[in-house]
Formats: C-alpha cells, structure tokens, sequence
C-alpha cells in the first residue's frame, strides 16, 4: 500500500539536506580519478544509450540516501501505480494512461466501461490503415492524386512534442527512404503563423489535422477557421481535406466536416500525448506506421527499465533524483537541456512543457501549500550553437545551472566532410566532451576575466545513433523522470490549472468584459 507523504516530512529528507556541498567536482574530476569515476558513474539506458553523471556533485554516500529516498517515497510503487490504473491525477480524477499506448507491462486497465488498452491500441491501428492508405493512393484529393504533405494543426501538447519527434527523424527518414509526407505544423494564433505555413504548401495536396481533446481549443479553432478559408479560396472543398483528432464526446467527434477522426481520451494529457493519436496519425502519415511503431518500440523499453528499484539501473529514476538533489539541496532554480545534435532542436522545448507544465506546483496533491521548491526553470538549444549563446553565462555567471548533455556517435544524414583532420561529426563530438570538463574542472588564470571556477554539474545521455527507437526511449526517458520527481516533491504531475486563468481573461478581453487595468491592456491593442 502506497502513502503520499510530503518531501520534508521524510527520514531521507533531512539526511539529503546534510549533504550540501560534499562533493568538490574540481578535484573528483581532474586526472586519472575523473577517468575512473566516468567509467563508474554510468547507468545503461534503453535502445543502447547510457546516462553517465560523473560530472555531477554526488558520490556514493550521496547515492546511497538517494537510494533510501527512493525507497522511502515508495515510488517504483507509486510507478506501478500508475501503469495499473489508479487515479494518480487527483486534480482532476484520472487516471494516467500515456504508457498504455507502448504496451506497458501492466494489466488491461478498464475505465468508463472500455478496456484502454484495446482502445489505444485500436485507434493507432486505424491510424496506420488510413496512413497506409494515403500512401497507397487508395485515399486521395478530389483529382485523385495523391496527398504529399500533413499539416497539425495544435498548440502545446498538441504541437510540441509530435512536432520535436518530426523534426528528430525528419532527416534519418529521408537517409533511409521512409519519408512519405512532408509535414509542417500550425500552432500559434498569431495568423503570421498560420499563414506562413499555408503558403509554404501545396494546399491541394495537403491534408490538415486538427487537434484539440475538447474540440473547443481557442487557438486552434481560430487556425482551423484560417485553414478552412484557405482550402475554400483554393476551390477545395475543406472536408474532404481535414482530420480531427479529438475526444469521442467533442463537437468535432464525427462530424461530417472531416474526412476521419481519431479519438484520444481524458487520461492522457497534453504534455504526455505523442504516444497517442496526438502522435500517431502525424507521423505515421509523414514516415509510416512502422516508423510510429518503432518509436513506441524505444519508448516501451525505456518504461520498462524504469520499473527497477535499483537507482543504479533505473537511469530515468536516478537522473530524477539526482535533479530532486540539485533543486532541493544546491537550490539551483534552472535546468538547461543541451542535445548535441540538430535533429533535438525542438526536443528541449517539448522537454520545456513537459517538466514545467508537470511539476510547476506550488501545492500538493492534495491542494496543501508545500513548504520546498518544486521544478526547475528548463530551457536549453542544440550544440554548438549555445555555445556561442548563453554558455557565456553558465560558466561564469553567478549562478549554477545543472546541464543535461545529450550527443550521439553518429550523424543522422551520413554527409560529412574532413576539414583540419577530423571530420564535422567528430568536432561537434570533440565540443560535447570539452564542454562537460570545462564546467566540471574550469581552469585558474592570474586575469580574473579569464578564470573559470569550474563545479559547474552536468550529465551525458549517449548512444550510437538517434533513430526512431532511440528517440522513442528518450522521450520516455524524460516523461518518466518527471514523473518520479513529482512523485518525490508529492505534486500532481498530470494536471495544469496555472495556463487557464489566462485563457478565461482572454476569453472576456474578447467578449468586452472588462474593466480596470485589464480594460487598459485591452484597449492599448485596440481590442
């Protein structure tokens, strides 16, 4: 039997806290004692990745009362928990089903009378005949020719994270032949957004998802309304070119203005929701269904290794409360997400949701005040770029920001070309490795300006190659570890109440409701 406790209140809290400032990263780090502690420090990931954290402030008495955490907070059983269908969600209720769309290893979970598992597992199958089908010509435009590009129209959930897992593979699928649609997405209600995407696609040979669980999104409905326009001014009969993916029970649900609908439901939020059909119809149209399929492949595995109780298997456990350490004990308020690889250029926008939408709470799962920090600021761009961005500030600025490297072997395209005697591959390589001894070690130098004073954490995600399963595996890698340190911090990770108020403004700003200071913003956009 699981209990929800608050952080503070456990035994291991209080012998976490003591440990504040044990380790000096300079000198662990330096010499032959750093190279043994890369090779030790190093927990084995899905899909042939590991997580190496020598470069981090901990050592085994640190790990060891994170382990007690671990087991005090019980939360491989609160993980059990959640892929056995307890309603893990008490802000709103629900229960937590994403995993169930990759085949998690607990039992048929029945909700409202429906085996979710069959019904997740059935809407990516009829996802994937209708993607089959579009590719096959078998479904085409009023010509009969075939649809060459997808366009998903969607905001958050909706659009971050199937847009990062397009964008991830976008090159790998055209390398190895599985690009079948082009795909472009429609987020902001901003028309330049809308509009410039329109014009950069044939709309004749476009199909257009709309995507909204409600099916009364704002902001999507107002860039449906834009689209719809669009195909009518085209002489294309709109319904014959929109998909809905939405709830069985919102007005877009079977109606006869799209050509198909797909159904997700209420125990898969937003943030959570590629695994679903938020996922699934997109990419599956853009590189096939056993491209999704793989996908899903990558992720199961990563759920799976998160299951063990042992922080020195479990990387998604480790890597959580390795970030529980750093936020509650160092009090570092920033996370930067740092994939060396262009493909993951959206990844840390995506991550950005996921991890400040789910643990942004200042109250806990039982709408008590708590009395600790809760999630990190995350925010991060791909190397080398942010190099020559904002690393300025995470070597020598005042304040310590924890980095989660992620780098691969290999390039996604195989172009490369030997320039000074090595190859482009092998510099952005070269960049990663110098870049985690430069913040763990820094280096002394009698002008002040040029000194750096190193202790600066970071970790490395690495593998072979990002690929479709191993993409899979990251993105579960970093849902899980949310979730555990929700788990942790004793926060619900599965609702977000802090983005309605501004939808609920917004919504009388335009209905002229208005009076005081909002009035006056209202009025300096001549609203």
């Amino acid at each position: 039997m699981v209990s929800w406790k608050n952080f503070d209140t456990l035994a291991s809290y209080e012998k976490l806290m003591a440990l504040k400032d044990r380790v000096n990263l300079v000198e662990v780090m330096s010499g032959e004692n750093g190279a043994k502690r890369v090779a030790e420090y190093c927990v084995p990931m899905a899909c042939d990745m590991k997580y190496n954290f020598a470069a981090k402030a901990v050592d085994d008495d640190i790990l060891a009362v994170l382990q007690e955490l671990a087991d005090e907070a019980q939360l491989t059983e609160k993980y059990a928990e959640l892929y056995n269908g307890a309603v893990i969600n008490t802000g709103e209720k629900r229960l937590v089903l994403h995993q169930l769309c990759r085949g998690q290893q607990g039992g048929d979970v029945i909700a409202d009378g429906v085996n979710k598992r069959e019904f997740y597992t059935g809407q990516q199958k009829k996802a994937a005949d209708f993607a089959n089908k579009v590719h096959a010509g078998e479904i085409t435009n009023a010509a009969g020719e075939k649809f060459t590009t997808v366009v998903q129209i969607g905001i958050g959930g909706s659009d971050l994270g199937p847009r990062a897992l397009y964008i991830a593979l976008e090159n790998w699928a055209k390398r190895y032949g599985k690009q079948k649609m082009e795909a472009r997405f429609i987020s902001n209600v901003d028309p330049d957004d809308a509009a410039a995407v329109l014009k950069s696609v044939d709309v004749a040979h476009s199909l257009f998802i709309v995507v909204s669980k409600s099916g009364t999104t704002l902001e999507t409905l107002t860039n449906e309304s834009f689209v719809r326009d669009a195909l009518k001014n085209a002489g294309v009969d709109p319904s014959k070119h929109m998909l809905a993916v939405t709830s069985e029970t919102s007005p877009l649900a079977k109606s006869a203005d799209y050509l198909e609908a797909f159904f997700m439901d209420d125990y898969i939020g937003g943030r959570y929701s590629s695994s679903s059909c938020v996922g699934a119809v997109v990419l599956s149209l853009a590189f096939g269904p056993e491209v999704f399929a793989a996908i899903m492949d990558g992720a199961a595995e990563s759920d799976a290794l998160a299951k063990d109780p042992d922080i020195r298997k479990n990387a998604a456990l480790l890597d959580a409360l390795i970030g529980v350490y750093e936020r509650n004990v160092c009090g570092y308020l920033c996370t930067a997400v740092l994939p060396y690889s262009q493909a993951l250029s959206r990844f840390p926008a995506h991550l950005q949701q996921l991890d400040m939408e789910s643990n942004g709470k200042s109250v806990n799962r039982f709408g008590e005040p708590v009395n600790y920090v809760t999630g990190p600021v995350i925010f991060g761009e791909p190397g080398t770029n942010g190099q020559h961005s904002f690393y300025q500030l995470l070597h020598q600025g005042t304040n310590i920001v924890p980095m989660q490297f992620i780098g691969f072997n290999d390039s996604q395209i195989g172009m490369d070309v030997v320039i000074q005697g090595s190859t482009s591959q092998k510099k952005l390589c070269a960049n990663v490795a110098a870049q985690i001894m430069a913040f763990a070690c820094g280096k002394a130098d009698e002008n002040p300006n040029k000194a750096f004073a190193g202790g600066r954490p970071s970790s490395i995600i690495a593998g072979k190659d990002l690929n479709p399963k191993s993409l899979g595996a990251l993105l579960a890698h970093f849902e899980n570890k949310v979730m555990f340190q929700g788990f942790v911090w004793n926060v619900n990770s599965f609702d977000q109440e802090g983005v309605q108020l501004g939808k609920l403004l917004a919504k009388r700003v335009l209905a002229h409701d208005t009076d005081g200071a909002l009035k006056a913003y209202a009025d300096m956009f001549e609203i």
